[in-house]
C-alpha cells in the first residue's frame, strides 16, 4: 500500500474517533455544569481535556460557556473542534477513495452534510444534547458500515490503528485532568468526594452500565481508574486499546512480513504501563504515569508515519 493511502486511513479515523469523544465530553461538561455555581469553571476542565485551553485563551480569553462549546462544536479556528474533525476525516476519506467500499464513502459524506447543518447554527443549551447524540449517532453509522463491509487486510488495520491510539490518548486526557485535578494525591483515595464528577468521567465513555455491572453501585475513585486504565473488556480503556494497537500492527507484520520499529515500542508501551496494578500506579503518582503514557504514545504515532511513510 502507498504510504500516503495508509496515512489517509490512518488520520481518517483518528478524526473520526475524536469527534466523537469531542462530542462525549461537551455532553458531559453540560451536564456538569447545570449542578455548578460557576458553570463556566467545569467547561475550562473540558477544553483542558481536549488540549485546546491554551488555543481557546489566546483565541477569546475569559472561558464562557457559550463561547467554549461553540469553540468545541463547531469553531474553524479549533481544529479539534466537532465540524472541523468531520471535515478532516471526510478530506482524509476523499484522498482514498478507492480503498473505502462505497458504503464507508456514502456514510463518511453524509455525517459531514449532516453534522455540517446541524452544527452550524447558533445551538441553544437545550439543542445541545439533541446534537452531541446526533454526532455519536452518525460515528456508530459510519464505525458500523465499515466493520460490515471492508475486508480485514491492510487497509483495515491502519483504519484500528488511527482509531485505537485516538481512542487511548482521549482516555488518558480524560483521566489526568479530572482524576489529577479531583483526587491530586494517593492518600486521598477512598475519601468522600463529588459523586456527580466522577459519573461524569464514566458517562464520557459510555461506562456506567459496565462500570456497575463489575463493582455495584457505590462509585470508587479507584475502581474507575482500575476499570478504565487496565481493564482489557472495557472497550474504552487503555488496556483495550492498546491491546488492538499491538494486535492490529502484528497483522501488519504478517501481511508485510517484516516488524517495524514502531511494532517494538507498542510491545513495550504494553509491558511498561499496563503491566502494572492499580495500587503501584497510584502510589506512584497518577499524573505522572499519563503523562509518560501520552508521551510514549504520540512516540509510536510519530514512528508509524516514519515506518509507513505517510507523506510519501
Amino acid at each position: 500500500m502507498l504510504g500516503k493511502t495508509a496515512g489517509g486511513l490512518y488520520w481518517m479515523f483518528r478524526y473520526l474517533e475524536r469527534s466523537e469523544s469531542t462530542a462525549r465530553l461537551v455532553a458531559a461538561g453540560q451536564r456538569i455544569a447545570l449542578t455548578r455555581s460557576q458553570p463556566d469553571e467545569e467547561w475550562a476542565s473540558v477544553l483542558d481535556t481536549t488540549a485546546t485551553w491554551e488555543a481557546y485563551v489566546a483565541r477569546h480569553g475569559t472561558v464562557r460557556r457559550d463561547t467554549a462549546i461553540r469553540w468545541m462544536l463547531c469553531d474553524r479556528e479549533n481544529p479539534s473542534s466537532i465540524l472541523s474533525c468531520i471535515e478532516a476525516a471526510r478530506a482524509n476519506a476523499r484522498m482514498v477513495r478507492t480503498a473505502l467500499t462505497r458504503e464507508v464513502w456514502e456514510s463518511v459524506n453524509e455525517t459531514w452534510m449532516v453534522l455540517r447543518d446541524a452544527l452550524g447554527e447558533r445551538l441553544g443549551e437545550r439543542d445541545l444534547p439533541a446534537a452531541t447524540a446526533l454526532v455519536l449517532q452518525r460515528a456508530h453509522q459510519v464505525r458500523g458500515a465499515f466493520a460490515g463491509t471492508m475486508l480485514r487486510n491492510d487497509i483495515f488495520n491502519f483504519a484500528r490503528l488511527g482509531t485505537f491510539a485516538e481512542r487511548a490518548d482521549n482516555t488518558a486526557r480524560l483521566l489526568d485532568v479530572k482524576y489529577y485535578v479531583l483526587l491530586p494525591s494517593a492518600q486521598a483515595v477512598g475519601t468522600t468526594i463529588d459523586n456527580v464528577q466522577w459519573e461524569s468521567i464514566l458517562r464520557s465513555v459510555s461506562a456506567e452500565g459496565a462500570y456497575r455491572m463489575t463493582y455495584g453501585q457505590e462509585v470508587r475513585p479507584r475502581h474507575i481508574a482500575q476499570f478504565l486504565i487496565l481493564d482489557p473488556r472495557m472497550p474504552r480503556s487503555l488496556a483495550f486499546a492498546v491491546g488492538k494497537l499491538v494486535d492490529n500492527y502484528g497483522y501488519l507484520a504478517r501481511t508485510y512480513g517484516h516488524r517495524m520499529p514502531s511494532h517494538e515500542m507498542t510491545d513495550a508501551l504494553r509491558a511498561t504501563y499496563l503491566d502494572r496494578s492499580i495500587d503501584t500506579i497510584l502510589a506512584d503518582g497518577l499524573h505522572e504515569y499519563l503523562q509518560d503514557f501520552l508521551r510514549d504514545l504520540a512516540a509510536i504515532g510519530t514512528q508509524t508515519e516514519q515506518d509507513y511513510r505517510f507523506y510519501a
